[in-house]
């Protein structure tokens, strides 16, 4: 059985009450995904700082 199949028993048996809230988070999940973007590079960059900025890089680089 999927998730949504499974979803779909849980509501047919909730009360009218849960249901509300239920729907209510739905939008929300809905809503966030459409405006949350994925930013790899900006999460990424803290870390890789670490290694951008040592002396061995810069030698590396140098020639460039």
């Amino acid at each position: 059985m999927t998730t949504r199949e499974q979803l779909i028993e849980e509501i047919k048996e909730a009360p009218d009450a849960i249901l509300s809230e239920v729907a209510h988070f739905l939008h929300y999940l809905r809503d966030r995904a459409e405006t949350e973007t994925f930013d790899g590079l900006a999460l990424s960059e803290s870390a890789l700082a670490e290694d951008w900025l040592s002396a061995e890089e810069e030698e590396a680089w140098k020639a460039l």
